[in-house]
């Protein structure tokens, strides 16, 4: 279970980020950090990257669904989630990449499960599973639509998106790895038992043409077992 390890410190990261970008305030603590205010952007590549305070109500690339479906998909997270530290249990034998990629989409669900379920709460803006997903990775795009809406650039994301997004292609490489080593392991059965075939021919075709051989050799197994007889 040490991939749990690695979804620990992506949910430390990203909620780290997600309040440096947000700001947040712990009065019996005296803390009181601003952060950045909703829609400023601060370029650090130009116009390609840049870091831009949005705050997504709903699902992936910005798509809201609607208040009555915001419980139904912080629940549908909370139970992913448990499922995926589940699975992870399961696979605790099997191969590191696959476990990697689990934990990189585990850690990328409960990131943003965080905010969805306490945020609003957190700060005072609406009740539990209600809370809104901080967004800030702003990067340059060609024009696409999506969801019936137009993109110039790509949708911002955080930190738990990028977890998720690595995981899944860790998948993919693995799956991909996997059924090459099962074709190869296939066709070398298959070569293997044709060479079987052809060696099975070759005595045949050698005893029908030299019978004198295979009696030497029935001559030679008698004889080893009277020995075994007699000892």
């Amino acid at each position: 279970m040490k991939a749990l390890y690695v979804s620990l410190i992506i949910v430390i990261v990203d909620q780290i980020t997600k309040l440096l970008v947000k700001g947040f305030a712990i009065s019996f603590l005296g803390l009181n950090f601003e952060g950045m205010y909703l829609g400023q952007m601060i370029p650090v590549w130009g116009d390609f990257f840049r870091l831009t305070f949005v705050e997504n109500p709903g699902m992936a690339f910005g798509y809201d669904p609607g208040e009555s479906f915001k419980l139904i998909i912080s629940i549908f997270s909370l139970i992913a989630s448990i499922g995926l530290v589940i699975y992870l249990y399961v696979i605790r034998d099997k191969s590191l990449s696959l476990r990697i990629a689990i934990a990189c989409i585990l850690g990328g669900a409960v990131g943003n499960l965080i905010d969805r379920t306490f945020y609003g709460v957190f700060f005072d803006y609406a009740p539990l599973f209600y809370g809104k997903v901080v967004d800030f990775f702003d990067f340059d795009f060609f024009n696409f639509t999506l969801f019936g809406r137009s993109y110039d650039r790509w949708p911002v994301f955080n930190i738990a998106d990028a977890a998720v997004t690595i995981g899944v292609l860790i998948l993919i490489l693995f799956y991909k790895k996997h059924n090459e080593i099962e074709e190869v392991s296939e066709n070398k059965v298959e070569v293997s038992g044709i060479s079987g075939i052809n060696i099975s021919e070759k005595v045949s075709e050698l005893s029908s043409d030299n019978p004198q051989i295979i009696k030497k050799d029935q001559i030679n197994e008698q004889t080893d077992i009277r020995k075994e007889i007699s000892d």
